[in-house]
This record gives structure tokens, C-alpha cells and sequence, in this order.
């Protein structure tokens, strides 16, 4: 988002469908011949891939007002107001277009694609399923399935589809990569070698590459060889960040502006924000038990878990342009604009922006990790809201979130030295929000949680107002999904595995260590 400070990035769990009847350009037709149906469409196909879902939903309905009945026009249409996040208005659309006889995989492909965008994963599942059946050789198909069966926790049959997927497309690398993350690999079954050919043979696309090295890196982990599987990490790393555009500073200099903005005497000062109560926000660094915090919290009767949410961000930013249009406007002045706005207005926007999925339970869980930068807001908008801090080992952190290949998001995390700098403004900000914040911030440390699991849960749900349920206890039944990095690991009970983990490679992680000893972090073990 141009000009925007959040520090997010998204991960697709699919593959989009593509039309490929409708692919020219459609702007000197719809001019030439403004009557002409199939123009209008292509040029809502055109400005949906600019990413002008407004422009695209005007032109598809000039198409449909043409051609009322065309079925690929309503889908497209539905394609254009997923786009603008209008979940109610999609509904109804879905609901018309299942009812419809499709007759081919593109049709049943946005189907699916859509019912995911209303979180109805088996209704999607099915849909694809179908699209593969009319193309059995259309790899796409079958990784469309693979991921949201991964999302839904059937393994097996996630594990399955990958496998069709790269055997269509052996340079399918993100399927190669999440294939290896499905479960612990043993010396009996487990894709090293295939693996490795891969990159004796060389791969041109650095991509995938990447993809292929965090693979390696995984499955060498699963067998114990620690040595070989941190070599293929780097490698895949370095390949990652090279392929970026990144200066951490500017990330810490928006932290640092967050602190000097958001002081206690501004918090205090500031106006009374929304009354709502149903938001529990969780938020921290990626990969320190954040995802298993809301399984044990959404396991809970009264509390949906509405997933990472970029609403709020969102929302702020829609506020900030009412302050300033300027896309450019550099980051510290957003912030400081940020402390001026109408925070009761802020609050009540992000909660009707979660709607329709929110509401039918009395609490909803929105866990965005680096929600963090906005406790404050989150805190003048919302003082009714829960907010949970999940904290780690700063070592356990920095490593589980460099071995994780997040594609889109966190682009400090493939630099030792630069995740080592962004830990420690994440870890000065978060004590700024307990100091000026005292009661706003409940704390939760992950060892400490899988060590005395039963009563961490009990404070917990006393924290967010809940009765206690045993359900929270028997989190990894929860039968609903999970699209985090830790999908599978959240169908698990609770395990001690993982705790000093980075012991096992404390060599390699030597630069990281020094680095956060010289930002005056803490590592006593």
C-alpha cells in the first residue's frame, strides 16, 4: 500500500484462475464499440489485474447489462467485489453462481476460488476436485486442493495431491517446498535426494531455487543432520534476500517514530475510543506460538478465530487519507498523523469491516502478528479489546523465523544481522507499550505455556473474560483451519520440541547471537 506503515505481507493459498479465451486488451474496443459485451469484460479483467477492482466491477457490469444471463460475467463480477473485500455482497453472488450449471474448470476453478474467500474450504475443495476432472493434467488443479486440504489438516491427502501437482509440474516450487513442511520426514521416506538433483541439475528461476533450498533445509532437520541442512538454509536465504528491495532502518525508524509519537501522556490525553469488546488481538514476532495461543482461544464456544487480519491497518490508512492524499508522504509523518484521528471512528470502522464473518459469537480473535506496531491505536480505538503478547526466546524467534520461507512477507527475515536488528526494535517497542501501557498488554511467555500448559490456559481465559472450557485443553481437535505457517503443527498436542531448538545450530547462528548481545538483548539460557 503506497505510503502506508504497515510491515505485512500476504501468501496465496491458491493459484487464481485465468480465463485464457480473454486475453487482449479491451480499452479501444469497449471505445470503438461500446456495445459489445465481451469488450466490457475484458476490460474488467484487465483493470482486476491492475488491481482497480472499482473500474473492474463498472466495466463487468456494463457487460452483464448486455448479456444479463452470461455466466463468466457474474462470475467476474464476483471476482470484482471479493476484490473490494465485500464479503455480504458476495455472498448472494456465490450462492446464484452454484446454482448455475458450470460446465467448464475455469468456471468451477473461480468457484472454488471464491467460496474460499468466504471460508466454505470443503465447498472449495469440491469445486477444484471438479475443475481437475475436466482437466486431469492441469497441475494448478490439484495444488488448489493440496493447500486447502493442508488448511483443513487432512495430511494425507494433502501430501497426495502435491505429489500430482509436481509430478504435472516438476517446477511447481512452492508445491516442493510446502510438500516438505506436511510432516517430519524420515530416513525411509523423505525427498532429499530428488532434491538435491534438482539442484546439481541447476535451477534457472532463483525462485525456486530458494523454494527448493528451504525444502532441503527442512527435511535434513527432520533426519538430524543439523550441519548440511543450515548450509541449504543459507543458501536459500541469501538466494531470497537477493532477489529483494529492503532497508531494515526504515522499518526501525518507523518504530522509533511509533514510540516517540504514542507516549503515555498522548495515550492519556487522547479521546475515548469505540465501546465494542469482541476483538482479542494477538500479536508478537512471527513463529513464537502466536497460532497456537488462538487455537487454544478459538477452541473456546465464544470465540471465532477470524485469522491474520490486515483490517486494521487497512482502516488506519482509509482514515489517513482524509488527513492526506499524498501517497508518497513518508512514514513517520503517517504515524504522527495517526495520533490525531477519531479513534471511536477507527474502532468502529475496523469492527464493521470484519463483518459478516465476525459477530455471531461475543469475542473474535484477529492474530496478525505485527499488529504489534499498533497497540497503541488498538488500545485508544478499541480500550474494551483484548491484547495478548506471545513471547519467545529471543534465539528460538530469530531462528524459526529465519528457517521460514514466508514468500511475501517479513523481508527482514533472510539477513542474520538484519533480523537481529529488527528483533530488537520489536523488543524496545513492545517494552515502550508496557511501560505507557501497563494494563493493556497481556504477556504470555511460549516456554512457559508448554511447561505449565493447564493453568497458562486458565490465566488466559480468565485475562479475556472467558469461562473456563476443557475444549481449549484439546485444541489440536479443533476441526477448523488453519492457513498460518504452523497449520500442521497446531494439530498436535502441545510439545516440548521446539524449545531451545537454536542450541542445535548455535555454530551457524554465532553472527546472530553477537548481533542481538551487541543490541543489549538478553540471552541468558
Amino acid at each position: 500500500m503506497p505510503g502506508s506503515w504497515p510491515l505485512t505481507g500476504t501468501t496465496a493459498t491458491h493459484r487464481p484462475p485465468r480465463d485464457p479465451s480473454r486475453i487482449a486488451s479491451g480499452g479501444r474496443c469497449v471505445r470503438e464499440h461500446p456495445n459489445y459485451a465481451s469488450g466490457w469484460h475484458t476490460a474488467s479483467q484487465l483493470a482486476l489485474r491492475l488491481n482497480n477492482p472499482a473500474a473492474a466491477l463498472a466495466a463487468i457490469d456494463k457487460a452483464l447489462a448486455l448479456e444479463p444471463g452470461n455466466t463468466d460475467g457474474l462470475l467476474q463480477r464476483a471476482l470484482c467485489v471479493g476484490k473490494l473485500g465485500d464479503t455480504a455482497a458476495l455472498a448472494p453472488l456465490v450462492a446464484e453462481l452454484a446454482a448455475r450449471d458450470l460446465s467448464t474448470a475455469y468456471q468451477h476453478s473461480t468457484l472454488g476460488m471464491l467460496y474460499t474467500q468466504l471460508e466454505r474450504r470443503e465447498d472449495a475443495v469440491a469445486c477444484y476436485e471438479r475443475a481437475a476432472a475436466l482437466e486431469p493434467d492441469r497441475a494448478k488443479h490439484y495444488y488448489n486442493i493440496a493447500a486447502l486440504q493442508r488448511s483443513l489438516g487432512d495430511i494425507e491427502q494433502a501430501e497426495a495431491n502435491f505429489d500430482k501437482a509436481i509430478e504435472l509440474d516438476p517446477a511447481d516450487w512452492e508445491a516442493i517446498k510446502v510438500r516438505s513442511e506436511l510432516r517430519r520426514q524420515t530416513a525411509d521416506d523423505n525427498h532429499v535426494g530428488a532434491l538435491e538433483a534438482m539442484l546439481d541439475e541447476g535451477i534457472a528461476d532463483p525462485r525456486g531455487e530458494a523454494h527448493v533450498c528451504y525444502a532441503l533445509a527442512k527435511e535434513l532437520e527432520d533426519l538430524g543432520e543439523a550441519e548440511r541442512s543450515f548450509g541449504y538454509l543459507k543458501r536459500g536465504a541469501d538466494k531470497r534476500r537477493g532477489l529483494m528491495r529492503y532497508d531494515v532502518q526504515r522499518d526501525i525508524d518507523t518504530m522509533v517514530a511509533i514510540e516517540e509519537t504514542f507516549t503515555a501522556e498522548r495515550l492519556a490525553a487522547s479521546n475515548v475510543g469505540s465501546e465494542n469488546n469482541e476483538a482479542i488481538f494477538i500479536v508478537g514476532m512471527p513463529r513464537t506460538g502466536t497460532t497456537l495461543v488462538e487455537r487454544i482461544l478459538g477452541s473456546h464456544s465464544e470465540v471465532y478465530s477470524a485469522g491474520e487480519l490486515g483490517n486494521f491497518a487497512t482502516v488506519l490508512m482509509q482514515q489517513l487519507r482524509a488527513k492526506v492524499a499524498d501517497p508518497s508522504t513518508p512514514r513517520d509523518e503517517l504515524v504522527r498523523l495517526s495520533a490525531s484521528i477519531d479513534f471511536a471512528a477507527l474502532g468502529d470502522a475496523y469492527i464493521e469491516s470484519t463483518r459478516p464473518f465476525t459477530g455471531k459469537t461475543p469475542r473474535f480473535i484477529d492474530k496478525l502478528p505485527l499488529n504489534f506496531l499498533y497497540v497503541g491505536l488498538i488500545h485508544l480505538a478499541l480500550p474494551n479489546a483484548k491484547i495478548i503478547s506471545v513471547r519467545r526466546h529471543p534465539l528460538d524467534t530469530c531462528y524459526a523465523v529465519y528457517k521460514q520461507l514466508f514468500v511475501d512477507a517479513y523481508p527482514f527475515s533472510y539477513d542474520l544481522e538484519e533480523l537481529a536488528r529488527y528483533y530488537a526494535a520489536y523488543d524496545r517497542l513492545m517494552r515502550h507499550w508496557s511501560n505507557v501501557l501497563p494494563d493493556a498488554v497481556y504477556t504470555i511467555e511460549y516456554e512457559t505455556l508448554v511447561d505449565d500448559f493447564e493453568p497458562e490456559v486458565r490465566r488466559l481465559l480468565e485475562h479475556c473474560g472467558l469461562d473456563y472450557e476443557e475444549a481449549c485443553l484439546r485444541f489440536h481437535e479443533n476441526k477448523s483451519a488453519s492457513t498460518t505457517a504452523s497449520t500442521v503443527q497446531v494439530r498436535q498436542p502441545v510439545y516440548r520440541s521446539s524449545v531451545g531448538k537454536w542450541r542445535e545450530y548455535r555454530e551457524q547462528l554465532a553472527p546472530l547471537v553477537a548481533a542481538l548481545e551487541d543490541a543489549g538483548i538478553a540471552l541468558d539460557e
